[in-house]
């Protein structure tokens, strides 16, 4: 077949294939009916707008022509598939924008949550109210989801707020009614406005044997009250030049920075001088302690301006501060480890004392006379503190009942009528509902012994053990059977301190199902008020200068919501 060399036009109207750049028509096939190759001149018979013949011809005859036509089909494809994506991309976004505009339900899951949210935090962190009007607050809350619409601050005061704090009494009331036994601590304290409260804590051992402290009540009391103390003229002047000179570097960066420069030169520690918190009498400890620490920078600072000269103390003042240093120190490590809640404290209360008597306020020969008169006039409020019958007895059964230290502490003539006492009171309390399977006194206690024990001890044969631990007949009378329980708690092996007495009881529970019910009573007990006192940090977050016009209701409320949420 001979090639024509006519003039070739490219194909009319519009091109959607590649193709068609290696293809024309000669000019005068009016109706565009043959398809030419470009590179060969040859004709390609093609059916209608079908150009797989010409794709064919493409492929055999010039390889090189067809891997240009793939290219280019590849390129095109990709930028339609862009062109697609880009509009789906600006539909969505459009129809996002549009959604974002749109703000929440008041109804709606969204807009309750992120309310709640809002509400607990102000509940929490005892921030202001007035907190949702701020407009950097407000800001944040658009930031983070455009759509919320935050309520106004009366909806927090009036609705939000009120309904945190009955759903939180609801969840709290429900708690109590699981608890059988509970112990109540209450302290006095004023707010910075000088409004006089008194807050009641509640203290109780749940049924997974996890100390609890609740919060109940927050009741303003104007009534006045005062702390006990050692009084002594001498204490009183030390302290007090103590505490002019404290404020004195509070109060001034000066001499603050002078302090810094003499530290370095005199070889000191770095550290900032500490001021006595009201609330907290290890507060002042803290503060003598630092300050006969950096005695030698404090005078040097304060005797060069003339100004403070005159708060330079004097070698008696030195000497009194010493003496008090001296005398109390020991005690702030067990004060702290007495005041804690999440634990159990009272049954330490006998171990504590018999330390203090014996060791740590036993005057030396070389503590001067203040320090002598300053430990004795502890020990003698501590012995008349704790020398009420009552008290004593509570002691006793919280001692006997901490695996921990059991007899050890008890005065020896009163070991017999305590045990009397456990029983009879165990007799008295209602039957435990016990579901677990109770094992052989033996095996049982041994085994989750060696469990509870940190290092591991020599195992006792199980002969040598039934040997100690006397077993319950099946016909023993419910005095009895009580009697055996205890004599069998008090032959256990010995448990090392470090353990948590509550986590003894919760895996010994089914062995000492009687003796578990008095644990739960007396362990819950707190040694000091120290968890009502911590009362006062919260109210005094609450309670502040710029919300001195808070009725006692909402005190109540918001220092419940801080406490219990």
């Amino acid at each position: 077949m001979t090639t024509s060399r006519e003039e070739l036009v490219p194909k009319k109207g519009m091109v959607s294939s590649v193709i068609w750049n290696w293809f024309a028509f000669a000019r005068s096939d009016l109706d565009q009916t043959t398809p030419r190759c470009k590179v060969c001149l040859k004709s390609v018979a093609s059916k209608g707008s079908s150009t797989t013949n010409l794709l064919q011809h493409l492929k055999q005859k010039h390889p090189a022509e067809w891997e240009k036509c793939c290219a280019q089909r590849n390129e095109k494809d990709r930028g339609t598939t862009s062109t697609s994506r880009t509009a789906a991309k600006i539909q969505s976004t459009v129809t996002q924008t549009f959604s974002n505009c749109i703000p929440y339900d008041k109804n709606s899951a969204r807009w309750k949550a992120i309310t709640d949210a809002v509400g607990m935090y102000i509940a929490k962190d005892m921030v202001p109210i007035y907190t949702v009007e701020k407009p950097g607050f407000i800001n944040m809350i658009k930031v983070l989801d455009p759509r919320y619409v935050l309520p106004s601050r009366k909806f927090f005061s009036e609705v939000a707020l009120p309904q945190l704090y009955n759903s939180t009494r609801q969840r709290v009331a429900k708690e109590l009614e699981e608890v059988s036994f509970y112990s109540a601590t209450t302290d006095l304290w004023s707010s910075q406005t000088m409004q006089p409260y008194m807050s009641l804590t509640v203290h109780f051992i749940n049924n997974d044997w996890t100390l609890r402290s609740v919060c109940l009540q927050t009741a303003y009391f104007p009534e006045d009250h005062t702390e006990n103390g050692v009084k002594d003229p001498r204490i009183d002047r030390a302290i007090g030049v103590c505490k002019k000179a404290v404020s004195a570097f509070s109060y001034s960066w000066k001499k603050r920075r002078d302090m810094s420069e003499v530290q370095a030169e005199l070889g000191l520690p770095t550290h900032q001088l500490i001021t006595e918190s009201p609330t907290r009498w290890g507060s002042r400890q803290r503060m003598i302690e630092r300050f006969l620490e950096q005695e030698k920078a404090l005078v040097r600072v304060l005797g060069s301006d003339k100004k403070s000269r005159h708060l330079v103390p004097t070698w008696q003042d030195l000497d009194v501060l010493e003496s008090i240093n001296k005398a109390v120190k020991p005690l702030q490590e067990f004060t702290d480890a007495l005041s804690g809640e999440s634990y159990v404290s009272v049954s330490y209360i006998k171990p504590v004392l018999h330390l203090f008597k014996t060791s740590l306020l036993q005057p030396e020969e070389e503590d001067a006379e203040l320090t002598k008169t300053i430990k004795g006039k502890i020990m003698r409020y501590l012995d008349d503190k704790y020398s009420d019958p009552v008290k004593d007895e509570l002691l006793d059964m919280s001692s006997l009942v901490d695996p921990r230290f059991r007899t050890t502490y008890i005065d020896p003539d009163k070991v017999e009528p305590v045990k009397k006492r456990a029983v009879a009171e165990m007799m008295s309390l209602p039957a435990p509902a016990n579901n677990s399977t109770p094992q052989q006194p033996g095996t049982a206690v041994q085994v989750r012994q060696e469990d509870a024990q940190p290092p591991p001890k020599k195992k006792m044969t199980l002969a040598a053990f039934f040997k100690k631990n006397p077993v319950s007949s099946p016909n023993q009378s419910e005095a009895e059977k009580i009697e055996t329980e205890l004599k069998s708690f008090l032959l256990t092996p010995e448990v090392d301190p470090d353990t948590n007495p509550l986590e003894w009881w919760k895996r010994h529970q089914p062995n000492f199902p009687r003796l578990s019910v008095l644990a739960k009573k007396y362990l819950s007990i707190p040694a000091t008020s120290a968890p009502s006192e911590r009362v006062f940090s919260v109210g005094g977050g609450i309670v502040t200068c710029h919300r001195a016009c808070l009725k006692p209701e909402v005190v109540d409320r918001l220092v419940f919501l801080a406490k219990n949420v």
